[in-house]
């Protein structure tokens, strides 16, 4: 394991340290000035798009469509996870407090490449087999024409696969798994991570077997719940260390530019460690650029492919500067950094620090659902993408597997399991940066005509 633990640390330096910063932070930086800030000008029209749309009602619609607020909670469920409570742990143990600045601005910039997948997954979604479907393998072989754009597409969808199907649910698994192991601490019960996988998985395939319209009634629920839920109790926790607050913040600004002033020069953590852990779970949290939620965005029944593109948005707005920065503060103002705590376990000390035992519950419980809900999403893009490599045999077999997955992701080490999560999620980034540059021409015309005609 060790070696493999190497091996992979050294292809994420290489992806991480300059080539997916570049990608990543440029596409977003390129799409604001050419969609002239479109986050910022369009923000109340995407907010009235979601939550226009807001319905627990279990709405239905044929050949696998869904609502806006259906694909929108499907997106949602994708990013809302392990990233937001055990990812923001990480980055900013392995990147200082100053991480989450660079999370914040590429998570800004974000939200106008996220504006232009979904606008590209409106614009190029298809049927197959009675079904509505889509997503970057589509919207990619329409950029490059030929040889070179289906293999482009292939190695998206292979990467899609691995990225988000297997090691990604790996990391969920992981992470409730070690959520769990703190709650058994307290009742001093012996039960290992791998019983908590083996019940994750059950309650997984039920829902996959299911098909999309079992996961669009289960998330269109799940999601309203478990954030309001998470956001209740950080807010709690952050009053409670209220003026502890300004605090944080000075702690991320100064941290952002000079980390040793932070931690102190013995830490050894620099400012292009900040930068990368800070894209790097940024994007493992709301996953713009990336190449994942166009696959919801794509089976929305929406009005036009701006009008999608609009509710993408408000997704990550949703994800990284609300849920997650409330694990963030809850971290900065309880003071736990200094327990020596990683992940998860980080999370629960901060809200042990304010709650006490019962802190270890409620992040044990909200991680549940939280990553639960992604390991639906995940496994959901992967599957269209399985089906367009294979065919649609190959679907039972991929579900079947991805629950294997889950089993042993919650047995292994949380080093191993996010390093090969941030491998391949680099290597999907690039395709799907790659076709959104090519057709930025395309986006901003359709940015253009729609809002010309007032919408």
């Amino acid at each position: 394991m060790d070696m493999i633990l190497e091996l992979v640390t050294k292809g994420n330096d290489f992806l991480w340290s300059f080539l997916l910063i570049v990608l990543l932070c440029g596409t977003g930086f390129y799409y604001t000035i050419r969609l002239r800030f479109i986050q910022v000008r369009k923000f109340a029209a995407g907010c009235r798009q979601v939550f226009g749309h807001f319905s627990m009602n279990g709405e239905k619609h044929e050949k696998g469509e869904m609502s806006p607020f259906q694909s929108i909670a499907t997106a949602i469920a994708a990013q809302v996870g392990t990233g937001n409570l055990a990812g923001a742990a990480t980055a900013l143990i392995g990147g200082g407090p100053g991480a989450i600045f660079w999370m914040w601005v590429s998570a800004f910039c974000g939200m106008a490449t996220i504006y232009a997948e979904a606008v590209l997954a409106q614009t190029y979604k298809t049927e197959v087999n009675g079904e509505v479907t889509g997503g970057p393998v589509y919207y990619i072989k329409a950029a490059f024409k030929g040889t070179f754009g289906r293999v482009l597409a292939c190695l998206f969808a292979i990467f899609i696969v691995l990225a988000l199907g297997f090691m990604g649910n790996m990391v969920q698994s992981n992470s409730i798994g070690a959520a769990f192991v703190e709650v058994f601490r307290v009742f001093e019960w012996n039960i290992p991570p791998v019983t908590v996988g083996l019940v994750l998985a059950a309650l997984s395939v039920f829902i996959f077997l299911g098909g999309t319209k079992r996961l669009a009634a289960v998330v269109e629920k799940l999601v309203p719940i478990m954030a309001g839920i998470y956001i209740v109790g950080s807010l709690l926790l952050i009053f409670m260390n209220i003026t502890k607050v300004p605090e944080a913040f000075s702690l991320i600004f100064r941290g952002a530019f000079q980390p040793d002033a932070v931690l102190g020069a013995g830490a050894g953590i620099t400012v292009r460690e900040a930068i990368r852990f800070g894209v790097a779970r940024g994007l493992f949290s709301n996953e713009a650029g990336m190449g994942s939620t166009p696959h919801a965005h794509a089976r929305a029944k929406a009005e036009t492919p701006h009008q999608q593109g609009l509710c993408a948005m408000i997704s990550v707005f949703i994800d990284t500067f609300i849920i997650l920065n409330l694990t963030v503060f809850s971290i900065l103002t309880t003071g736990v950094m200094s327990t020596g705590k990683d992940g998860t376990a980080l999370t629960q000390a901060a809200f042990t620090q304010g709650f006490g035992t019962f802190g270890i519950f409620f992040v044990a419980v909200c991680l549940f659902f939280f990553a639960f809900s992604t390991i639906l999403g995940w496994h959901f893009f992967g599957l269209i993408n399985v089906k367009y490599l294979f065919g649609e045999g190959a679907g039972k077999v991929y579900s079947i597997l991805v629950a294997v997955c889950i089993v042993i992701g919650s047995t292994l080490k949380l080093e191993l399991v996010w390093a090969l999560a941030d491998f391949f999620n680099g290597l999907m980034v690039i395709p799907n940066v790659l076709a959104l540059l090519a057709l930025s021409g395309l986006v901003a015309k359709i940015s253009r005509s729609s809002q010309n005609a007032g919408k």
